[in-house]
Parts: structure tokens; sequence; C-alpha cells
């Protein structure tokens, strides 16, 4: 039997905004979030990663108390979900994958029905988020990204301690998404704590502090994104043509594992620092290999290839090790 560690977050050595011990959420007899352990430390931006099936959404909408689980405990800023749902509604804001607004909504009216007693200055988000002179501009005439970070007003506008972001930037173009991960940074620098559930890795190595990855409802791994790549994803590829008779003096480079030659290309990989060493080998026999050669092209590990190597690992042996993998555990 699975044990877990004390519900008041002390598996990551301090507070928790949001704690999970034995999570389980099934429909239709289907198994979505399986025996779930999670703390998200409070500040920063915690990411939740992995394939379409996941649990991710299921397990944020536990947290938010509008799924009811089959087994587990959770505090949400050490609040039940369901029990106390009514304190929650002003700590928590959240946007989820099917927010929406009536079309003709405007900006102006959106943020007077959404507001609540003790709220933000309106004003100074709208501003903030660069949609101060959206007032009266109907939901439905927005840009996708002007939408999102109207979203995010909302989701700010209550002053909660905590906000909960699933699929921000799903569908915006590359401007758009980069407009509203600068505001997720301005959320992060203030120190509230974001959950932020996507699938766009980038946007996990640009915005979260750790990241959490899961498949069939578990937690694979958890850390800094940093972390995750050195783990799953540590070797760093250099390719380049050349003389095959250099396969030896690569292969004995600092930090290389393995130099092949096929078909006039060399191939050189080996740790992040080995890149450094192969570019110095190349400068150093410029003159004989006639210049730094045209076609030179390093690929370096990310969490994109992080995670796929994860999901494609073997299922975690949950009676070997009953220890979660929580994020900030040694």
């Amino acid at each position: 039997m699975t044990s877990h560690p004390p519900l008041d977050g002390t598996g990551t050595g301090g507070a928790a905004a949001v704690t999970v011990r034995g999570l389980r959420k099934s429909y239709g007899g289907r198994v979505v979030v399986d025996d779930l352990d999670l703390d998200v430390p409070a500040g920063g931006v915690v990411g939740l990663i992995g394939a379409n099936g996941a649990g991710k959404t299921t397990t944020v909408e536990c947290l938010q108390g509008l799924r009811r689980p089959d087994a587990g405990e959770i505090r949400v800023l050490g609040l039940d979900p369901r029990r106390d749902a009514q304190r929650l509604r002003r700590l928590v804001g959240s946007q989820l994958q099917s927010s929406a607004l009536p079309d003709r909504l405007r900006v102006g009216e959106a943020v007077r029905l959404f507001a609540e007693p003790g709220a933000r200055s309106a004003d100074e988000l709208l501003e903030r988020f660069g949609l101060a002179g959206k007032r009266r501009s109907p939901f439905a005439g927005m840009s996708g990204g002007e939408q999102q970070r109207l979203f995010l007003v909302l989701a700010l506008l209550n002053r909660p301690r905590l906000v909960i972001l699933d699929e921000l930037t799903q569908g915006l173009d590359p401007a758009a998404r980069r407009e509203v991960w600068a505001s997720v940074a301005q959320l992060r620098d203030e120190g509230t704590t974001v959950l932020l559930v996507t699938h766009e890795l980038a946007e996990a190595e640009a915005l979260c502090d750790h990241v959490v990855a899961m498949r069939d409802g578990r937690v694979l791994d958890a850390g800094s994104p940093a972390e995750l790549v050195a783990r799953h994803a540590a070797r760093a590829t250099t390719t380049f043509s050349g003389p095959a008779s250099a396969v030896d003096d690569l292969g004995g480079l600092p930090g290389v594992r393995r130099a092949t030659a096929e078909r006039g290309l060399l191939r050189v990989e080996g740790d992040r620092a080995s890149i450094a060493h192969v570019g110095a080998w190349l400068v150093a026999r410029a003159p004989e290999l006639g210049g730094v050669p045209a076609d030179l092209a390093v690929d370096v590990p990310d969490l994109e290839a992080a995670l796929l190597r994860l999901l494609d690992s073997p299922a975690p042996d949950r009676a070997a090790d009953d220890r979660p993998a929580l994020i900030g555990a040694p």
C-alpha cells in the first residue's frame, strides 16, 4: 500500500500553496487521476505538463472544487476546496480551457460583473495588461491575446493568492502568446503563486520555476525545467561535414560520449559542455578544414526532449518506491 507524506506540505521542506495526497478520480471506470501526490510551493510558477489524458485538467478541477475526487485529500491555501468553497472563491483566481464570455459583453461590463467588495482597481489592472483603451470593446471584437489578457485581469481582480491557468495560450499566434507570457511573468515577479497547465513546453521552460510531468494520472518526475532536462535529455549533438579521420580526435574531447562519421558527416554526442569543446576544436583546425563548416548544426536538449523520454519510459513501480515525486523533494 502506498504511504503518503503529511498533508501539511512538509514533504517540500516548507509551506505549500497546494497540497494533494492520494488523489484519485475515475470516469465510467476509467482512472484519470491515480493516487496522485503533489505539493505546489507558495510563490512562483509551477507547470503541469504531459500528453492529452494525463489527468492535468481533472487535477486542477479537483483543486477548485469543480470535481469531487473518488479518494484522497486536498488542501488549497490550507482549505478544503469543497467544504471551504466560499472562503476559497476570493483567494483563488482561475482561467480554464472552457473559459468564455458572451460575445457582446464589453470589457468594462465584465470587470464590474466579476468584481467583489474590496476588489483591486479595474483601471490599474486594465492599464497593466494593455487593455485600458478596450473598456467599450465587446468580447467577440477582441483579438485572442486581448481575450486571454482579459481573463488574467478577471482572475486577478479579487486579489487572489493563487492563480490557476489551464492552456492559457492555446490557439494564440506567436506574438499574442508572448504578450500573455509577459503578463504571467509579472505575476511571478510580484510573488503570486501560479499553477499553469500547458502543452506548450517552450512556455513551461520560459515561465515555470518547477514542472510536474504526468502520465496516466501519475507524476513521472518533478523539478525545475533544467533538472528534468539534465535527468532525461542531457545529450547534445553537434554535426558538421569533415573527414572521417577526425573521429578519434573528437571522441577524446571533454564531455563527448561518442563521435561517428557517415558519408562525410561527423556527428558528436555529449553533454552540453561538449558543444564548447567541439567548437574550439573546429576553430583550431579551421585552416586545414577550409574554415568552419557551413553546415555546422547543434541540437541542444530541451524540456520537450525530456518529456518525450519520460513518456516513453516504463511506468514507475509504485511498490518499489513509495516516495512520491514531489516538487522540492530531495
